[in-house]
């Protein structure tokens, strides 16, 4: 049987000169049924069309901030590192994935990624634009649940796991200011983040603020959400 191929999209050291990845996104994808395939870091057209092509599913990692350009606004100084090339590559592959209609799971920065493509906006920095005494930026060990999120009984999140409230690990600076048109809520924090988002003008197109990829060994709702991205990866073409 034929499983499967999910383009995950690599993370950034810009001190390095180097992209890597985690391990949780690549092992997570493997035990939920797929093939992980990191991508290389290029905004070359060509070479990105070539990619999606092959490719039955997105993943949209964390890490460096998003550009405010992508929704409108300028960097303030609290925004933090900015990656022009990832942001060029994820807007092209987001735009090819839903032209190819491929499943796209976006996490944490991801969330975030979404938002602002699809005309949404940004807090550029949680603890000076929306102080909270809610833990957003958690220490080591990323696994464990840093608070909790509530789920809208309407979502497909919680149709997938029949919960009202989820324990969630919490590793960002910034988050959605205003959610883009046409996209749902899913879950919030009890400050009012919005901590998960879907799409249904979109095949799957589903995101989440926290870190299943940290948390996916230890906890059943995080291997749930990959089962059931591979899945609809699995019948995307």
């Amino acid at each position: 049987m034929r499983k499967p191929i999910i383009g995950v999209l690599p993370l950034v050291d810009e001190f390095k000169f180097s992209y890597w990845m985690l391990p949780g996104y690549m092992k997570a994808i493997e035990e939920a049924g797929g093939i992980p395939i990191m991508l290389p870091l290029t905004s070359n057209s060509a070479i990105l069309e070539q990619l999606a092509t092959g490719l039955d599913g997105l993943l949209f990692t964390g890490g460096h901030d998003i550009n405010p350009e992508l929704y409108g606004q300028e960097a303030t100084p609290a925004c933090g590192t900015i990656i022009s090339e990832r942001d060029e590559m994820e807007k092209r592959l987001f735009q090819l994935g839903h032209a190819l209609d491929l499943p796209m799971l976006g996490i944490c920065r991801g969330i975030q990624l979404f938002n602002a493509l699809l005309g949404g906006t940004l807090y550029q920095d949680l603890p000076s634009e929306f102080p909270s005494e809610l833990v957003h930026a958690q220490k080591p060990p990323y696994h464990i649940p840093a608070h909790e999120v509530k789920l809208e009984r309407r979502s497909s999140l919680y149709r997938l796991l029949g919960i009202d409230k989820l324990k969630v690990n919490s590793y960002h600076h910034q988050a959605i200011r205003s959610l883009a048109p046409g996209c749902q809520v899913m879950a919030r924090a009890s400050d009012g983040i919005i901590e998960a988002i879907e799409h249904p003008g979109y095949r799957y197109l589903l995101a989440v603020q926290w870190h299943p990829e940290f948390s996916y060994e230890h906890d059943e709702a995080s291997q749930k959400l990959f089962a059931q991205f591979v899945q609809a990866a699995g019948s995307a073409k």
